[in-house]
Formats: C-alpha cells, sequence, structure tokens
C-alpha cells in the first residue's frame, strides 16, 4: 500500500539543512520552497498507515467497499515533506466538488485575493426630470455573487443619482448572473424586479429585512423588456459596481460548494482546460493526476488524484500567505463556520477542508493540527453507493488520527482565520457602487 522511501533520508535532509529538529517538525521549521508535493521520506510512526488500514478494512467488514474493489478508494496523508499514508494517491478518481479546489487556487493566481469584479451599469439615452429615455444597460463583467442585495443597492444608486423610471428596456451584455442564475434573461427579470420594489416577491422581501436597518427599497421602474445583447451598444456609463474582493468569494463558494460560482470562475480564467493544466503546472503533480471537464466538479469525469488535491491545497496556503491570509480564509474550519458544507459533520477542531459530493461520490480534502506532527494534510476520495456511510467513516478516520497524534494545545497561526467566526461578506454595501455620470 505504501510507496516508501528510507527511513533516514529525513535526518539525512535536516542534517544537510544543519536543522536540528524532529522530521515532523520541518515544515514549521523551514520555509516550505519548491514542490510542495515532493515526498522526501515516509512517516517513521505508524500512526498514518495502521489508521489508513483500519479505515479501509473497516469499510470492508462494513461492506460499504467489495474486498477487491479498494482501487476506487484513494487516500493521501501527509505532514510537510514526510508521507504518512498513500492508498492509490496518485491515481486520478472522481473528485466531485474538490474540483473546487483547482478553481480556488488558479482564481487566488490569476487574480490575487483582492480583485474584484466589475459589472458596468450604462444607459443608451439622456436622463431627463427622472426618467431615462433610452435603455438600462447590464454590462456583466464575471462577478459570481451578484445577488438580491447587489441589485437592491443597484435600484438605491440608481434613485440617488434622480433616477425613477426607464422608458427603454433592460439591456444584458456580457458575463452576467444574478442570484447564481447565468441564462441572461432568467438573471435580467430578477434585476429588474430588484430594482422596483413594488414589484417584490417574497425573496426579495425577506432579503431586504435582513440588510442593514434603514436600507431604502428601491424605485426603479422599467417600462420596456428584457432583451440580451451579444455586443455592448453605445452607451453612457452610469455606475461601476465592484465585486467582493476574490478572497470573499472564494470563501462563500467553497463554504456552500457553489457550483454557479465554480462555473463562472473557471470560465474567467479560460475554461476547464486552463484550469487543469495550470493547477497541476502550479501545485508541481503531473498533468495526468488532474483531469477536468469543468470548474465545480458536476460529472464523474472529473478527477484527480489525493495527492495532487493536498498539493493544490498547500499551494493555495503558500499564495495566501504572501498576502497575509491563508487556507481558512478561503475554506471553511469545523468550529469556526458553522454554515454550509460543514453542517452535521465531526471532524477534528480547526481542521480546515473542502467536501465533495455526486451520487456515488464523496470526498473531503484539507489540513488539521495535531500536537505530534504539526498540520496533517490529508484527502480521501470514496467511489461506491453509500455516500452517507463515506462520509461518517470520513470523519472517524481524522478523529481516529487525531486522537493518535493528539489534539493541537490551539489552533496554529498557520491556519487562523482572519476574520471572526461566522462572518458573514457585507453584500449590498453602497461603498461598492461608484456613480460615474454626476449630473
Amino acid at each position: 500500500m505504501l510507496e516508501l522511501l528510507s527511513s533516514g533520508l529525513v535526518s539525512l535532509w535536516l542534517e544537510m539543512a544543519g536543522v536540528q529538529i524532529k522530521p515532523y517538525e520541518a515544515l514549521d521549521a523551514l520555509a516550505w520552497q519548491g514542490n510542495p508535493s515532493l515526498i522526501l521520506a515516509p512517516d517513521p510512526n505508524p500512526a498514518g498507515v495502521n489508521t489508513v488500514k483500519q479505515y479501509l478494512q473497516g469499510l470492508i467488514k462494513s461492506k460499504l467497499v467489495a474486498q477487491n474493489l479498494t482501487e476506487s478508494q484513494g487516500i493521501w496523508l501527509q505532514s510537510g515533506p514526510v508521507l504518512m499514508a498513500n492508498h492509490q494517491g496518485t491515481t486520478p478518481l472522481p473528485a466531485a466538488s474538490l474540483t473546487k479546489v483547482a478553481t480556488s487556487l488558479v482564481s487566488l493566481k490569476t487574480w490575487g485575493p483582492d480583485h474584484q469584479f466589475e459589472t458596468l451599469i450604462g444607459t443608451t439615452g439622456p436622463v431627463v426630470n427622472g426618467v431615462l429615455q433610452g435603455d438600462l444597460v447590464i454590462n456583466g463583467g464575471g462577478d459570481p455573487m451578484f445577488v438580491w442585495e447587489e441589485a437592491i443597492a443597484l435600484g438605491n444608486t440608481l434613485n440617488k443619482m434622480g433616477i425613477k423610471q426607464v422608458k427603454g428596456n433592460l439591456l444584458i451584455t456580457g458575463n452576467f448572473a444574478m442570484n447564481f442564475q447565468r441564462h441572461p434573461l432568467l438573471a435580467g427579470q430578477m434585476v429588474k424586479q430588484a430594482l422596483n420594489y413594488k414589484s417584490w416577491t417574497r425573496p426579495a422581501m425577506y432579503i431586504h429585512s435582513i440588510m442593514p436597518k434603514g436600507t431604502p427599497k428601491p424605485d426603479v421602474a422599467i417600462a420596456g423588456t428584457i432583451k440580451v445583447a451579444p455586443q455592448p451598444p453605445q452607451q453612457t456609463l452610469l455606475v461601476r459596481h465592484k465585486s467582493l474582493p476574490l478572497r470573499q468569494l472564494l470563501k462563500e463558494m467553497n463554504v456552500y460548494s457553489n457550483n454557479e460560482m465554480a462555473e463562472m470562475l473557471a470560465e474567467s480564467v479560460g475554461g476547464a482546460g486552463v484550469v487543469q493544466t495550470t493547477a497541476a503546472s502550479l501545485a508541481g503533480v503531473p498533468q495526468s493526476e488532474i483531469q477536468l471537464i469543468n470548474g465545480s466538479g458536476l460529472g464523474p469525469e472529473n478527477r484527480i488524484s489525493p495527492r495532487a488535491v493536498c498539493a493544490m491545497l498547500m499551494t493555495i496556503q503558500q499564495l495566501a500567505s504572501a498576502h497575509q491570509l491563508n487556507l481558512s480564509d478561503l475554506f471553511p474550519m469545523s468550529g469556526f463556520d458553522h454554515r454550509g458544507t460543514l453542517h452535521s459533520r465531526h471532524m477534528p477542531v480547526g481542521t480546515v477542508m473542502k467536501t465533495g459530493t455526486l451520487r456515488d461520490v464523496s470526498a473531503l480534502a484539507g489540513v488539521m493540527p495535531t500536537r505530534d506532527r504539526g498540520l496533517v494534510w490529508f484527502a480521501i476520495l470514496n467511489r461506491g453507493p453509500y455516500v452517507s456511510n463515506y462520509r461518517l467513516e470520513q470523519d472517524k478516520l481524522l478523529q481516529s488520527l487525531v486522537k493518535q497524534l493528539q489534539v493541537s494545545p490551539e489552533i496554529p497561526p498557520a491556519i487562523t482565520p482572519h476574520s471572526p467566526a461566522n462572518s458573514l461578506p457585507e453584500l449590498g454595501s453602497p461603498s461598492r457602487m461608484e456613480i460615474v455620470l454626476r449630473s
């Protein structure tokens, strides 16, 4: 099951580096440079190996996996340069929403954590006595989280500019989605409704009720219909709307495993092929270990090896640290985030993770702090019909491992979130609305 190197290599590597520390402390003591997936030696402590053996035997005993089908289960455990356990670790397996790890990595590298997508709002006609004489144009710029709050804030901004009516149509152009609906006509219908409180239904009413007290109700009535413009028309720019920063977008996407957000981000960087090749290159793994057909993970054709998932997570940690951030600022952490895919999971406190689920796939990957091995990176990919059972067994595996390696006395600074527990993004903030046309 294990691909083992000489147990003396870690000690030799440390001696050559002039560092007198135990192997498992290597990650904290040395700068993690070069290929993060490079394994220099196996772990002399059999905790990881034994835990994985027991886990696989438990799956077979519970008849969750047939004795001859353990090759459909992939596991990789790693602490710094130390390989703790490997079962089918370099085999690309259906990864479900672990695909979003690749999308997160390439997005972070492409734009950086502070990037904001711009949605430009323009008009094809003049504004006369509060009436926009032409069309109102929404120029999409790839914002994957333009939701009710954002549209309500846009309506209030237009009211602030003196606009209360649109005589023409609502034109949708560019890469635009509303409430994660990417079909432009359907997205346009929601925008039109959000801009005029008199047409609100229960969803818009509820969202407004939880927005900051005193948020006005927008009153912009559009007389015409919703149309899609293949090319942006000649127009005068009214408002420049900026999205939440990418770091918050990635956190929300990963907390809820939002497929539409992932698809929009993947398309914006160039598509699944670009995500696949760029992620493999950044993580330093063979191209064959990341095989993608989209950016969300929908479909068993998205295959990633457990090793590649861990390597990508470590690379994200590297990239984030250059901006004084870390993995927990982009992915959910147990004991800190109590929403989304963490619901009903029982992982060790301080575990930063990403889940993946399809009809016959259950996957879990991330990093957890331990006392004896520092940060332990893990990826568990299960294939079979017993998805809910696999989840329970995944959590038990991590609990068993952390019991052997001892609970970390505190969350290490390397994965401590930089925002308060259960904090939510400030959706619908007027501060991200820039009025361009001044009367």
